[in-house]
């Protein structure tokens, strides 16, 4: 796998916030000095719709502007998804899938059309709900991309993450510290094969 630019692909549907984490993403990189892009593909948005997003992380400015068909790591807000998109073409077999799901990734490997790279889980609908006291997958999905890829160091992460929040709700000093629970608890309870 080519180290140098990393690329993942969102999957998710509209109001989960598959695209907002995936902008998130694409800031944090660019905080730690990464050339980046961050991207949603539009089609007939509404909310429930099936979406998809896309990240470009680099060590060197990236010059191809298109969407991702090779991604190194899938990202899967939806775990209904998998019975009706594609989620694992093109997925590089040394990268991996991050699904939300409480389930084992043992138990979601048949439901992969036979990809045989790294299979992880994370229950983002339990975290976000204990921590923000409403179902927010995208904070849980955004944290458990960034432990499994090492596309960041996970320290800076957090560290650009709050950051970010503090000014993003200067106003609502709650919702800081429950994203910031969030985003550690994820890195911590993410799973995989």
């Amino acid at each position: 796998m080519d180290k140098q630019t990393i690329e993942i692909r969102w999957h998710g549907r509209g109001g989960q916030g598959a695209k907002t984490a995936c902008l998130l993403l694409a800031d944090a990189a660019f905080a730690s000095g990464k050339y980046v892009q961050g991207f949603p593909e539009y089609g007939p948005e509404r909310m429930g719709a099936p979406i998809t997003a896309y990240n470009r992380i680099s060590d060197v400015p990236c010059t191809v502007h298109s969407n991702i068909y090779t991604p190194d790591y899938v990202v899967v807000v939806d775990e209904s998804l998998l019975h009706t998109v594609d989620v694992t073409a093109g997925l590089n077999p040394e990268g991996a899938i991050i699904i939300n799901s409480p389930r084992p990734a043992a138990e979601l490997r048949p439901l992969l059309k036979g990809y045989t790279g790294g299979v992880y889980t994370i229950d983002a609908r339990a975290i976000s709900e204990e921590c923000l006291g409403g179902y927010f997958p995208n904070t849980p999905m955004l944290s458990a991309v960034v432990q499994v890829s090492k596309v960041l160091e996970p320290g800076r992460f957090i560290a650009d993450m709050e950051d970010s929040f503090k000014h993003k709700f200067a106003t609502k000093p709650q919702v800081v510290q429950g994203n910031m629970t969030c985003l550690i608890r994820s890195m911590k309870e993410v799973r995989g094969e």
